[in-house]
């Protein structure tokens, strides 16, 4: 007997605006992302997750907050 379970993940891109302040690296302007993440398993929807991202719009790297 062959059991077969597909398992995936996909993130579809919901908004970009303009964010506060400067990259850190090289001075560009920074863009906040609100991203819906999705996991699916044998085709059934099991997670949704809506995250924001900072990216800077220059030298297209990931910007991470600290609190």
């Amino acid at each position: 007997m062959c059991l077969v379970c597909l398992c995936d993940e996909e993130e579809t891109e919901l908004g970009r605006q303009q964010a506060p302040g400067s990259c850190p690296y090289c001075g560009g302007k920074v863009q906040m992302l609100d991203v819906e993440r999705k996991w699916m398993f044998c085709f059934v929807p099991l997670c949704f997750k809506i995250k924001r991202k900072y990216l800077c719009s220059s030298c297209d790297r990931r910007l991470v907050l600290y609190h």
